[in-house]
């Protein structure tokens, strides 16, 4: 941006970029012709005809060379306003353009830098706006539910219990609608504020603590958990605690859609150069050609376990994300209804 700053403080060329351009192509190219012209009038030696050709092709190599590298300098601040959106598009990161140069360039990264900013504004507005609702509206969803929940109380008639009954579970599904919406919001927001840095991840340790966090689900239902890490240490771009949860949100579906008794494998390996973690069941599986809708937001396959868990159908949905930020790969396997599922993390 250096050579793009001096020239923007050029009076005739501040607010034209192609003049900018055209500037240093035409000093660049006058060069040799300046240079033969000082070498005639001003050295007091006589040169022979091949020794003023070399010495022109030497100058004109030069000032190529000098015009390139200038006019690469030039295109700083496009390669600014481009690596901005990039970075912004991959990772949310709010760029610091520089604001004060008023040729197309400059308007350019001002127009980008206003709009990401803009973007942000408006993407605030609407969480604030969304939780606002959310909110009000678990208060009306609670509401008939605790007035279904008195009318049960008073030992009202069989025909009206059982409609108050209705109306409370309505309710309870309604409420819990929301509440799971809101989880979504705000993981996502966790999710995209995360800047995905290489690190060293040790993956004992991730396993012991979901291993232990995990422990109650896998007695409560009589399931072996078969561990086997193969890789005890990578370098990867994602955060530890992000990928804890990734894991822990798998197992608790293995456990939550396998029979009791049953055995699951959580397994570290190397593959043909990717480090990877898979969990696999032997539980209710899933046809191959719905593997895909899984990964949705609010699923249409979000189904109960085997011992009536009930399960949110966003789990997956932030799965695949945080691993597709963290520039990895979630999989999803199955031999078809009760064969079981395997998930598969690529990195």
């Amino acid at each position: 941006m250096i050579f793009y700053k001096k020239l923007s403080q050029i009076g005739f060329l501040r607010r034209s970029y192609a003049f900018k351009f055209l500037f240093v192509a035409f000093i660049g190219t006058h060069i040799p012709l300046i240079g033969l012209l000082f070498l005639i009038l001003y050295v007091d030696f006589s040169f022979s005809p091949n020794s003023i050709l070399i010495f022109a092709l030497v100058l004109t190599l030069v000032a190529s060379a000098l015009t390139l590298v200038v006019l690469k300098q030039l295109i700083k601040p496009i390669e600014f306003a481009s690596r901005a959106l990039r970075n912004y598009k991959k990772e949310r990161l709010v760029p610091n353009l520089p604001l004060g140069y008023y040729d197309e360039a400059g308007f350019l990264m001002r127009n980008i830098q206003e709009t990401i900013l803009e973007h942000e504004r408006f993407i605030d507005e609407k969480q604030d706006l969304v939780y606002l609702l959310s909110h009000d509206l678990k208060n009306f969803a609670g509401q008939p539910q605790a007035l279904a929940n008195f009318i049960i109380e008073t030992n009202p008639s069989q025909e009206v219990k059982e409609l108050a009954e209705l109306i409370y579970q309505s309710s309870k599904h309604q409420f819990q609608y929301i509440e799971n919406f809101i989880k979504l919001l705000k993981d996502q927001d966790e999710v995209n504020a995360s800047i995905p840095e290489a690190r060293a991840i040790v993956f004992r340790s991730i396993v012991n603590e979901v291993e232990n966090q995990l422990h109650q689900l896998l007695l409560i239902k009589k399931i072996d958990l078969n561990i086997e890490v193969a890789v005890e240490k990578a370098v990867l771009h994602i955060d530890e605690d992000l990928l804890v949860r990734v894991i822990m949100n798998l197992l608790d579906n293995a456990i939550k859609f396998s029979f009791l008794g049953s055995t699951i494998y959580l397994k570290v390996f190397s593959d043909n150069g990717q480090v990877c973690i898979s969990v696999r069941d032997n539980g209710l599986g899933f046809d191959a050609s719905q593997k895909e809708e899984l990964f949705k937001k609010f699923t249409k396959m979000s189904k109960l376990g085997t011992s009536n868990e009930a399960s949110t159908g966003i789990g997956l949905y932030l799965c695949r994300k945080i691993i597709d930020r963290s520039r990895g790969e979630l999989l999803a396997h199955s031999d078809g209804v009760d064969k079981g599922a395997t998930f598969t993390i690529s990195f």
